[in-house]
């Protein structure tokens, strides 16, 4: 699974092909989810302080993470998006 981002110790990640709706896996140490790129509906657990700057991140990004995630789905190399700083 392609790293598109790293930042606060948060590394961003999104599948080749994954199943609808777009969306991205964050891990945080041994915590790990997924959010929606369109609802920002997030799956799993994340400290606060690091689902916050995930989901600031992810305010910043949408268009660039929807551009990855239609690159993903045609298995085509993805662009790093920069972190936050």
């Amino acid at each position: 699974m392609p790293e598109i981002s790293r930042f606060l110790g948060i590394v961003v990640r999104m599948f080749y092909r994954d199943h609808a709706p777009p969306h991205f896996h964050a891990e945080y140490g041994n915590y790990e989810i997924t959010v929606d790129i369109e609802t920002g509906v997030v799956e799993g657990k994340f400290p606060k302080r690091a689902l916050r700057a995930v989901m600031e991140w992810a305010d910043l990004h949408r268009d660039d993470l929807l551009a990855d995630w239609q690159l993903a789905r045609l298995e085509q190399p993805l662009n790093s998006i920069e972190p936050l700083e």
